[in-house]
């Protein structure tokens, strides 16, 4: 059959069958087919979506386009988990070390962030001299010997993924749930842990826009994964305001390490609760969420959470220092203190505006070779549900160089203020 006429095909609302998605993707990551042609069929499936078959069988043939790791040498269940993003959405470096001081086996592949601020990869890089290049017979040693390891994405990993995602940006294709689906499980998948959590995020800093459309888009991965003979499970949680109160990568790893010494933002600790707690029955070492949560929490009380990520930044040639004293961790020459115009109630915070008021202070990357700055940053001062006086501090910006009238203005922009009393925001939507 011609590529032509499988786009055709699905343009008309058909089902493509399994031997037509490998053509499909073996072809094009060959460069048999051209790019041209497979927008085309991506603009199709944007409009005509794919069945739950169709979708299975995209993420599968995906997941095979490189390399699948294989970590059967990993004694007991391998958890990973994933975040559809957002901005201050440090979990994994909460909910990594503190699932695995209960027991849990974490070989996560984490990547880069493009956008807002750095992703997972780059705050690690932040703490001097950790490594994310592990080869692959250490880091499975690794998480044999203490439970966790983060490591960058193999450069073969999941090639169709790469592909596709870069001619999805250009060609308008982004927002189809099939396709984020199968994109985000077929890197998973690829990464061989027998259970997922994901969560799953909506609001003015996440992709998915509504609840409705972040229950859907879980749904979908979920159904993949339990086609695919794993375990996997979703939370549902609002990104409409930033996640705890630091947004930056630095700065993000201090907060981390105060919330695992039990002193972080009140949202952050419920999230990592919520997860860690499905993470810990998932993976059999719970019976209940109430036991879970307990574990959780004697973890962070008696130390041994933080302690973790102390000896995981060790093992990957980190300065854990760093972990012990967070004021060892690079900061900002300078700071400026965005404040209040007005007296009230903070109604509202933009995570979309905050995150790219982080960004253009060197917090992120607008392109794949930019370079990120690991001191700079926002943390907030309020949280939706705050009251306020005029003058008071709405959040702190942490820079190199001064930040413009301008970005200022947007700033306290950001922190949407009325003269009602509010309660603080629903935070955990729904769990899947």
């Amino acid at each position: 059959m011609r590529f032509v006429d499988i786009i055709n095909k699905k343009k008309y609302g058909g089902q493509l069958s399994e031997e037509e998605i490998a053509g499909w993707i073996d072809g094009y990551v060959s460069g048999e087919i051209p790019d041209y042609q497979v927008s085309a069929l991506l603009m199709a499936i944007l409009f005509q979506g794919m069945t739950q078959e169709e979708i299975l069988q995209l993420t599968m043939k995906m997941m095979h386009s490189g390399d699948v790791v294989d970590l059967s040498s990993i004694e007991g269940i391998k958890v990973d988990k994933h975040s559809t993003g957002g901005v201050g959405d440090k979990t994994t470096l909460v909910l990594g070390p503190l699932t695995a001081a209960c027991g849990v086996k974490m070989a996560k592949m984490s990547g880069r962030g493009l956008g807002f601020t750095g992703g997972t990869i780059d705050k690690l890089e932040s703490i001097r001299g950790f490594r994310t290049d592990l080869p692959r017979d250490a880091f499975i040693r690794q998480v044999n010997e203490i439970g966790i390891a983060v490591i960058g994405q193999s450069g073969n990993l999941v090639p169709a993924d790469k592909k596709l995602y870069a001619l999805r940006d250009v060609t308008g294709t982004v927002d189809s749930i099939p396709l984020i689906a199968s994109s985000i499980m077929s890197k998973k998948l690829a990464a061989g842990s027998d259970v997922i959590v994901l969560d799953v995020k909506y609001g003015s800093g996440a992709f998915m826009k509504t609840p409705e459309e972040a229950v859907q888009l879980a749904q979908t991965m979920i159904d993949i994964g339990t086609g695919a003979g794993r375990k996997v499970r979703a939370v549902i949680s609002s990104m409409e305001a930033p996640l705890g109160r630091a947004v930056g990568n630095a700065l993000e790893v201090r907060e981390a390490v105060e919330t695992l010494a039990g002193r972080g933002p009140s949202d952050l600790k419920e999230l990592c609760m919520t997860a860690g707690a499905l993470i810990l029955q998932e993976a059999g070492i719970c019976r209940d969420t109430q036991e879970a949560r307990q574990m959780l929490k004697e973890k962070t009380e008696d130390g041994s959470a933080l302690e973790k990520l102390a000896q995981m930044v060790r093992a990957q040639g980190g300065d854990d220092e760093m972990i012990y004293d967070p004021a060892l961790l690079p900061q900002a020459p300078a700071q400026t203190v965005i404040t209040a115009e007005q007296s009230g109630w903070v109604t509202g915070i933009s995570a979309m505006q905050i995150g790219r008021l982080a960004m253009q202070l060197g917090a992120g990357r607008a392109r794949k070779d930019d370079v990120i700055l690991p001191d700079v940053g926002i943390v907030l001062q309020v949280k939706p549900g705050s009251r306020v006086k005029a003058g008071d501090p709405l959040c702190i910006a942490y820079h190199r160089e001064t930040p413009d009238v301008q970005w200022q203005k947007e700033c306290r922009e950001a922190f949407m203020i009325g003269q009602e009393a509010v309660k603080e925001p629903q935070l955990i939507y729904r769990i899947i």
